[in-house]
């Protein structure tokens, strides 16, 4: 790295540290004042609030406020060095504006991997922390996605069908099982509960009837407790809408696979869920992109109108994220493509005005 490399990486780094800090402190401030009530009402201490929720918040918000945040610090550094005409200068001197964004885009590169790995091995932690105070004082978490008869498959012959599943107690109540050979109910077994028990990872249901079909007809026997082992587990019968932003990238594989292999409904929603959160640390270099393009050409209003064109494509590229993300969820769109078409789109209009930018 050439010394004006090392100058514009150090810049970059001490900006976006700078950026990153207020808008920590801006998000902190909006959030007291809106759920302040609701903390002295619950009876939540200053130190719960401070280390069971803002504590854990940190680095959520991190993770949301890192490509504003960088996005920022490029569009100030850039805009300055050409308000200064140093950028001209810079050319002039035989260094494109390619060579030029080498540091621009290596820190964003390094941001990029940050954000990474700390959604996807750090903020799941701190997000169930999180959440679990805001289920204590705030009444706010994540939603059930199923409350009410609950459909899934043990096997390819095999159905469970679960009128109702307590989550605090791994309990399921109204459940029927039914076993097929071809199109055919061979048999059905119908409890009133079913309960898992942690130390033998067993089903344990109780009173049962067992009902076995046959060409003779029905033999029907009564059981008071039994026990069985099934491949559904209780994580796959309790699912909300938080449960991809609690697991680390890992578990999240195993999840989603859990959830095919037990014929649940709606596996697109976390799949989403998923794939967007992996995907989104790459816009802070499709951003940086954006950014260099946009400052390094002078524009009638000067540094207002170059802020104000970077944040209205800031603005657009979420914008665009959250407006395709549904179509992902309800299967209109697959959920891969409805997660990475927002980044290809503003990758090709990032190539489309840095080709524009003067060289």
């Amino acid at each position: 790295m050439t010394k004006l490399d090392r100058s514009i990486f150090a810049r970059l780094t001490i900006l976006t540290f700078m950026v990153i800090l207020v808008l920590i402190f801006v998000f902190i401030v909006i959030d007291f004042s809106e759920n302040s009530d609701n903390f002295t009402d619950r009876g939540a201490t200053l130190s719960d609030i401070w280390n069971r929720y803002y504590l854990n918040y940190i680095p959520e918000i991190i993770r949301l406020v890192s490509p504003l945040a960088v996005f920022v610090s490029v569009l100030i550094i850039v805009g300055h060095m050409t308000e200064r005409s140093e950028l001209v200068a810079i050319k002039s001197s035989g260094v494109s504006l390619y060579r030029f964004m080498v540091p621009f885009v290596l820190f964003a590169t390094i941001v990029t991997v940050g954000v990474s790995y700390l959604d996807g091995y750090i903020i799941p932690k701190s997000n169930a922390d999180r959440i679990d105070f805001e289920r204590e004082f705030i009444s706010r978490g994540s939603q059930r996605v199923e409350r009410h008869k609950i459909y899934r498959q043990d096997s390819p012959q095999s159905l469970i069908v679960i009128n109702y599943f307590d989550s605090s107690r791994n309990i399921a109540y109204g459940v029927t099982m039914f076993n097929f050979e071809g199109n055919e109910i061979v048999r059905q077994k119908e409890a009133v509960r079913m309960e898992w028990i942690d130390t033998t990872s067993v089903w344990t249901l109780t009173r049962s009837n067992v009902s076995a079909f046959h060409a003779g007809g029905i033999h029907r026997t009564e059981i008071a407790r039994m026990d069985t082992t099934l491949n559904i587990l209780p994580r796959d019968l309790h699912r909300t809408t938080a449960d991809i932003y609690l697991l680390t990238y890992p578990e999240i594989v195993d999840y989603i696979r859990s959830l095919r292999r037990s014929g649940a409904a709606g596996i697109e929603v976390p799949m989403v869920q998923f794939y967007g959160k992996a995907a989104y640390p790459l816009g802070i270099i499709i951003i940086t992109i954006i950014g260099i393009a946009v400052a390094s050409e002078r524009r009638k209003g000067g540094k207002g109108a170059i802020f104000g064109l970077g944040l209205a494509i800031s603005f657009l590229y979420i914008a665009l994220m959250k407006i395709i993300e549904p179509f992902g969820a309800s299967g209109s769109i697959e959920p891969l493509h409805a997660a990475l078409l927002p980044h290809i789109i503003f990758f090709l209009v990032s190539m489309i005005l840095l080709i524009r930018a003067p060289k």
